[in-house]
């Protein structure tokens, strides 16, 4: 599955929308909330992406479709109105980048700082309080780690903060290597 949280201008406008209308209305953090819930169901459904990203659906199953999902997993008001303006005014598609874009604002408004951390294998508690505690040092500020696990990077860890990428994968030392290798 290819990387869904680029952002897109219409995404960045309708989350910057929805941020004002839920701080307005004290709804951030159920907004945020439901949000959340949404991506990760997004993640685990492949028919939620097909009816997404599908022109084969129209702008009314595409409303139908996260109007039941809202319904379902009982999503605030806003967040419900929020996701029938965007299907009727046929941005489904930029779901995901409106989601990253919300969570950025959202963070930034608590002076928190998210982060995306990659690794070959599920880290321990351990592991995970580490590595907050060395983004919290080197960032300055609060993390909000995410995780994810890739066995493709064979080992170490991929960090991204923002749009800042800390590469310490075994796979990106390996390739650098060959890379290397072949100029020699």
């Amino acid at each position: 599955m290819a990387d869904d949280t680029k952002t897109t201008d219409a995404g960045d406008r309708y989350a910057q929308a929805l941020f004002d209308l839920a701080n307005e209305a004290g709804q951030t953090a159920a907004v945020e909330s439901d949000l959340k819930s949404l991506k990760a169901a997004y993640k685990d459904s492949a028919d939620l992406r097909r009816l997404l990203a599908s022109p084969a659906f129209t702008a009314e199953d595409k409303a139908a479709g996260l109007n039941a999902i809202a319904k379902k997993a009982k999503f605030n008001a806003t967040t419900i109105k929020f996701l029938g303006l965007l299907a009727a005014n046929r941005r489904s598609s930029d779901l995901m980048s409106a989601i990253a874009a919300f969570e950025r604002l959202s963070a930034a408004q608590r002076g928190v700082v998210s982060a995306e951390v990659v690794s070959a294998v599920p880290l321990s508690a351990a592991q995970s309080k580490g590595v907050a505690q060395a983004l919290r040092t080197a960032l300055g500020k609060e993390p909000e780690i995410s995780t994810r696990v890739d066995p493709s990077i064979l080992g170490g860890l991929k960090v991204r903060v923002g749009s800042r990428l800390f590469d310490a994968s075994l796979k990106s030392k390996l390739d650098s290597l060959k890379f290397a290798l072949k100029r020699a």
